[in-house]
């Protein structure tokens, strides 16, 4: 780290968890050496970072401090002694605002690379697409740019432009590797695998997909959230979509996923094709597994692990991709939920009796006004808007 630009960027990502341990380690290493050289950032930087840390347990935050503060006071010997005390309290006083930046970074890291547990949960109400490339590191997508991904030796895996991210095919990886991308509310994208699948992906979507698949290997994605695949045929190598407890299983078709966590049941309808059904604990089997047609939607209840299938006009389901909005029998607690992910914004409904009446209703590319308006004209929804947010009453 050879200049104050690339210690703060440095230092952001280590705040919000974007390190690899290579360079969460560059991170300690340097502050454990730092000599109050001028390229190191000012108490006001780090107060600046230290808003975007994530939370944590106080008792750990504090462990980490008192950790790395003793450190710093063994290495007082590194400073110039010519510079007198107020250097060394001005070291002190940087010092306790980057152990406490430190800590809570730091309680993040080992969490993430010794005891395993979650990753910081994604902020759909952003306004980034977020790549998570296979070793941590974290691209930020604009539809208005293009952008290279790459692996973790450097190559090229994929190009991005405007809203499709394109996967080659022509990398040599020999073992299977992962990149996530997450899509806020209020925006879609489009994703090519390196099969040539092509994948529609809905606001509030997290997909999980490997940079190549391998020979030998099922094609395998997990889905949070709704996506539309095309799926580019091959015999040889099944493509599933995991859907938190179920499974579906296809060889070359057009389908549609619907998996958002707070809905009761995941959804698989259908276009052309087949697809397999089944829960994650068991072995896919034609013979004994629900295998859907075309036009009908499969519905796998969490609850009673059951799946559930009908008949239905495909079109209602997929009219999304298209940028159209569709609800058929859905409550308007439900249809609250849909708007808030498709324009990214905060619906406060305090009309109880409101929340648990259906409603049938069709849009194209309307803005929220119009919809809210639609509403307003047939149903009689008295409502204001002010600040990106709804207030029903």
């Amino acid at each position: 780290m050879n200049s104050n630009s690339e210690i703060k960027s440095l230092l952001q990502k280590f705040v919000l968890n974007q390190c690899t341990a290579e360079e969460t380690n560059e991170v300690i290493a340097y502050y454990k050496k730092n000599k109050l050289t001028d390229d190191f950032p000012s108490v006001e930087d780090i107060q600046d970072l230290l808003t975007e840390m994530p939370k944590m347990n106080p008792q750990r935050a504090d462990d980490i401090f008192l950790n790395i503060l003793q450190a710093s006071k063994e290495n007082e010997t590194t400073i110039n002694i010519s510079s007198g005390k107020s250097n060394f309290r001005k070291y002190i006083s940087i010092a306790a605002s980057v152990v406490v930046l430190f800590g809570i970074g730091f309680a993040v890291y080992k969490q993430n690379f010794t005891d395993k547990t979650p990753e910081q949960k994604f902020d759909f109400k952003s306004t980034d697409i977020v790549l998570q490339l296979e070793d941590g590191n974290v691209q930020i997508i604009s539809e208005d740019h293009s952008v290279q991904v790459r692996d973790s030796k450097g190559n090229i895996v994929g190009n991005q432009s405007g809203d499709k991210l394109v996967y080659e095919n022509s990398s040599d990886l020999e073992k299977l590797s992962y990149n996530t991308i997450k899509i806020p509310y209020g925006k879609k994208f489009q994703l090519q695998l390196s099969d040539g699948t092509l994948v529609h992906l809905n606001s509030g979507t997290t997909l999980r997909y490997p940079v190549k698949f391998i020979a030998g290997e099922n094609r395998q994605v997990f889905l949070e959230g709704e996506a539309f695949f095309d799926v580019a045929k091959d015999k040889k190598h099944p493509f599933i979509v995991n859907a938190d407890k179920l499974n579906v299983r296809v060889l070359g078709t057009h389908f549609n996923v619907s998996n958002y966590p707070e809905d009761q049941s995941t959804d698989v309808v259908l276009v052309e094709g087949s697809v397999g059904m089944y829960r994650t604990n068991e072995t896919f089997n034609p013979d004994n597994n629900t295998i859907l047609k075309p036009g009908y939607k499969g519905s796998f209840d969490r609850e009673n692990d059951k799946i559930l299938t009908k008949p239905v006009l495909t079109d209602i389901y997929t009219s999304w991709i298209n940028g159209g909005l569709t609800f058929r029998n859905m409550t308007f607690k439900n249809i609250i939920t849909k708007l808030e992910r498709r324009y990214n914004i905060t619906i406060i409904n305090k009309n109880e009796k409101l929340a648990n009446e259906k409603f049938n209703a069709s849009f194209k590319e309307e803005s929220i006004e119009k919809v809210m308006s639609y509403f307003n004209d047939i149903h009689g929804i008295n409502y204001t808007i002010k600040n990106n947010q709804i207030l029903i009453k």
